[in-house]
């Protein structure tokens, strides 16, 4: 779609935008754009990129609907939310990084600014605090911990017989399988994808929102860590645990071993999504992540 074409379509849904749409490409299921209002308000538009997906669009607004009395950030309001488009007014500060068309980085915060890590501990123990009794009244997707793993098995042999897995790490997830003491014996509401994209902060580098809620569902909390570990690397990882114990955030002995093994299953992750949209550009990326391309 190019701006006129998506102009008409915000118009369609009673939202009247001027000037030039600033869009980014790298979203998986939406192609993502900022623009501005007749009243200068900024708006964020989220344009499917697959025509069946409704259901998804129906369930992420759900889940912002239940999570956002929980929060003390800020997440999307979506005032639209149709198969076709949806919309909501930008939130306050900037995601902590943003990659452009050549997947470079921007770092819009200080990397190692001193108060991002107590903000984001924080922010996931109100976030990992929400009680699983509202969460299944309001239809919340929920895992047991004796889920976890069967789900990762079944991944794993769906993933080596629709794309193929290279010998390593294919061994690497059997081994993650067979260890107990990695696995929670607990599950925990999570957002499921949480990573320093979709992580808005101030310039002081503290947490003011959180985007792109599709995956948040109750499940194993390491998930949660494992964005921060990609990213931040493994003694900010192990400051963030700690930190996040020390405010009463409930961990097991192993969370730091079981979170290196979550961000070691990103390939796995990715592979399941791409066996899901049969995306051609997905599968080729898949492949290559699995180690067999």
């Amino acid at each position: 779609m190019i701006d006129q074409e998506i102009k008409h379509l915000a118009k369609e849904h009673g939202l009247a935008l001027i000037d030039q749409i600033h869009f980014s490409e790298m979203g998986i299921d939406f192609r993502v754009g900022m623009a501005k209002d007749i009243q200068g308000k900024e708006w964020i538009l989220r344009i499917p990129r697959r025509p069946e997906m409704l259901k998804q669009i129906q369930e992420e607004k759900n889940i912002l609907s239940f999570v956002q009395p929980f929060l003390k950030v800020e997440i999307p309001d979506w005032v639209i939310s149709t198969e076709r488009l949806v919309a909501y007014p930008a939130l306050k500060g900037k995601p902590v990084l943003t990659y452009d068309a050549s997947y470079a980085v921007k770092w819009n915060m200080d990397q190692h600014n001193p108060h991002f890590v107590p903000s984001l501990a924080h922010t996931l123990y109100d976030l990992h605090q929400i009680p699983a009794e509202d969460a299944k009244k309001n239809h919340i997707k929920m895992m047991d911990a004796g889920d976890l793993r069967p789900e990762i098995d079944s991944r794993l042999t769906l993933v080596k017989s629709e794309l193929g897995i290279s010998e390593e790490l294919e061994s690497r997830y059997k081994a993650w399988l067979q260890q107990d003491a990695l696995w929670p014996d607990f599950t925990s509401f999570i957002h499921g994808d949480l990573y320093a994209g979709h992580i808005l902060t101030n310039q002081a580098g503290e947490i003011t929102g959180i985007i792109d809620w599709t995956t948040a569902q109750f499940g194993d909390p390491s998930i949660d860590f494992s964005g921060h570990l990609n990213v931040f690397g493994e003694e900010s990882l192990k400051e963030l645990i700690q930190t996040y114990e020390r405010l009463g955030g409930k961990t097991w002995d192993k969370l730091f071993e079981q979170t290196v093994e979550r961000a070691a299953a990103s390939a796995l992750a990715y592979g399941y999504f791409a066996i899901l949209t049969q995306d051609d550009t997905h599968i080729k990326g898949a492949k290559s992540l699995l180690g067999v391309l």
